[in-house]
């Protein structure tokens, strides 16, 4: 039976949980304890989450994953879900040596990366500063600049993933009634960052598929589209019927093309 959660009340109501049988741990990074966890062996492929969410929002991919030959490592972000964080403003190149420091502590030289939202944002930085380490990026659902958003607009949707994102930290977090504090630190964050310009998106020397969401309620088509033109040997991919939350809406969807990315000859 195919799983559909379009409008997220099955995320609202029960949430997402990663699989058992995972190794987790944390690994100390300037000034923040990073969670993570490590499922499987073979190829080793790192699933980063948006903002304000939690590495459980990959429940419907680990698996997938797996039985594709994959090891699967998943990162809870700096003062997301269990990892802690210190006063500094957030940023994503800051989240960018924190994965490193994963990779390390694993013993990962390189690794593909599957970003979604600010988790491509922090892939792509990965990709850039650290290419050796980086085997391809996967870049769903976020801009490289601030002409690459749709004005906000809050939806019942969003509201629903809002909703499960404070009932999560409330759970997770090691400071869990600071969550205003955490939501406000990190949406100023993504009014301000990234600043990419094309001509840094041109030195990327990663293989990257750029995917976009039909009903993708953040980010604006033609923003992908100038992605994809701009990232050296990048291609755009369309899901369909799924918007900025597809790995929880439908999971087949979205899946599929990350299969296909990993497997892609010469990427």
């Amino acid at each position: 039976m195919t799983f559909n959660d379009d409008e997220l009340k099955h995320f609202e109501d029960v949430g997402a949980e990663l699989p058992s049988g995972g190794v987790s741990a944390y690994v100390e990074n300037d000034g923040a304890q990073i969670w993570h966890a490590s499922f499987g062996s073979g190829t080793p492929v790192i699933l980063l989450h948006g903002g304000l969410g939690n590495a459980g929002n990959w429940q419907h991919q680990v698996q997938p994953l797996l039985d594709a030959g994959h090891q699967v490592v998943v990162v809870d972000s700096r003062g997301h879900g269990r990892s802690s964080r210190d006063e500094r403003p957030y940023s994503y190149e800051l989240m960018a040596t924190d994965v490193f420091a994963v990779m390390d502590a694993l013993g990962l030289k390189r690794a593909a990366v599957v970003g979604w939202s600010d988790g491509a944002v922090i892939g792509l930085i990965m990709a850039d500063k650290a290419p050796e380490r980086v085997s391809r990026l996967f870049y769903f659902a976020c801009n490289v600049d601030d002409s690459g958003t749709y004005p906000f607009e809050m939806t019942p949707v969003i509201g629903r993933c809002f909703n499960r994102h404070v009932k999560d930290y409330a759970r997770l977090s090691a400071t869990p009634d600071a969550f205003q504090g955490f939501a406000d630190a990190v949406g100023l964050m993504q009014r301000t960052q990234p600043n990419y310009s094309a001509a840094q998106l041109e030195g990327i020397r990663v293989p990257v598929t750029v995917a976009q969401s039909e009903n993708e309620e953040f980010i604006r088509p033609e923003h992908a589209a100038y992605l994809a033109r701009t990232i050296p040997g990048a291609e755009l991919v369309l899901l369909p019927g799924v918007s900025h939350f597809a790995p929880l809406q439908r999971p087949e969807v979205f899946n599929a093309q990350v299969l296909r990315f990993l497997g892609r000859v010469g990427a």
